[in-house]
């Protein structure tokens, strides 16, 4: 085997091997980190809109904080098995009130502080006009949607643990960056090129061993 063909065929085999583990590993990443979901209700508008396709990291529910937005499954309080989606409100321990002060000027407190909430539509935090107040049960979350005047959660179901979902029942916590799902595509793509490569190189190199292997014959005739 010449030195030639030796090092194409190990420079094929390299490359293969780069490639199956960027693709497949970031691949499976992706699978296992992240997820995606199409908001199919108006409940988190303005901030989202019935439509719009949403990215998700994987994570705990006694992970997620205050203000964050998530995913949860409850099939027996909404009767499907689809995902919903809902912002954190109160994790456990807090004393969630609706509401201080009346109309535009209404605010949701938690442990007496209300809060300021820029993203609910048209600045109405209350929205049902219905008063609660909430300890949330250690291991549980209160989760309310952006549009309060069309949102089914947490208030509504006061009676079953205050309205309170439980932190496992969490898919996962929406995320505004694209950079981590892009940096996952950029490996798979990278994953792909170097798998090309290396079948490519691995198609070369047995030409070239060929080539090195065949004496060459010269046109025209040889005298001793």
């Amino acid at each position: 085997m010449s030195g030639r063909g030796r090092g194409l065929g190990v420079t094929a085999v390299v490359l293969g091997l780069v490639g199956l583990v960027l693709g497949f590993g970031s691949f499976g990443y992706a699978r296992a980190a992240y997820g995606g979901s199409i908001l199919q209700g108006p409940s988190m508008s303005p901030t989202y809109k019935q439509g719009d396709r949403v990215f998700f990291e994987r994570v705990d529910g006694t992970q997620v904080r205050r203000g964050d937005v998530v995913l949860f499954s409850a099939p027996d309080r909404y009767g499907f098995t689809a995902d919903v989606m809902a912002r954190v409100i109160g994790v456990g321990g807090d004393h969630v009130v609706c509401c201080t002060g009346e109309g535009s000027r209404a605010r949701v407190t938690v442990n007496g502080t209300p809060l300021q909430e820029p993203y609910v539509k048209d600045g109405h935090a209350d929205g049902a006009r219905k008063a609660y107040g909430v300890k949330v049960p250690k291991g549980r979350l209160f989760l309310l949607g952006d549009n309060r005047a069309n949102s089914h959660d947490s208030r509504f179901f006061t009676a079953d643990h205050g309205g309170t979902v439980p932190a496992p029942a969490v898919k996962g916590r929406v995320i505004h960056s694209r950079t981590a799902p892009a940096l996952i595509v950029i490996g798979m793509f990278a994953g792909v090129v170097s798998l090309l490569l290396g079948l490519g190189f691995g198609i070369v190199a047995p030409a070239e061993r060929w080539r090195k292997a065949v004496p060459t014959v010269p046109p025209w005739p040889m005298r001793a």
